[in-house]
């Protein structure tokens, strides 16, 4: 896995089996192959304040694939705030969409802003390409801080 940037925060998703896993023995049902798994890139832009009011913390993610046709994938977006050297999902969102980006193809996570905190966000975004095996991989963007509390 490879990190990549293209204007935003962008992941390469290889979603292929370790060698390791490809040598343990499992029923032939279950087993992936490389021709099964989806090899594809997981978008995000870094965390921000919203254009729209109220005062909000917004993230969004997409995917990128030449090859995939009209596929559609299940894009979540989670909101994380760190907290005690962990981070916390504190808003969440998903859209189906078709690969691109854009404002109609992109899924988005908003959480209003409660007082003015310096608190640190990130996000995390998940792509799940619809009726085909892909890896399990999230991209995680830069922690950034901003005078929004949850």
């Amino acid at each position: 896995m490879s990190l990549i940037t293209l204007a935003s925060a962008v992941l390469f998703v290889a979603g292929l089996p370790s060698a390791a896993a490809a040598s343990a023995p499992e029923p032939d049902a279950t087993r992936a192959t490389a021709e099964s798994v989806d090899v594809f890139q997981t978008g995000g832009d870094a965390v921000h304040y919203s254009s729209t009011p109220p005062p909000a913390i917004s993230a969004h993610g997409w995917w990128l694939d030449k090859d995939s046709g009209g596929a559609k994938a299940k894009v979540t977006v989670e909101l994380q705030i760190l907290t005690g050297g962990r981070w916390h999902t504190v808003a969440s969102g998903s859209k189906i969409v078709k690969q691109g980006g854009g404002s109609s193809r992109r899924a988005n996570a908003r959480k209003a802003c409660v007082g003015t905190k310096a608190t640190t966000w990130r996000s995390r975004v998940d792509v799940d390409i619809i009726g085909v095996a892909d890896s399990p991989n999230k991209l995680e963007t830069p922690g950034k801080t901003f005078n929004c509390g949850v």
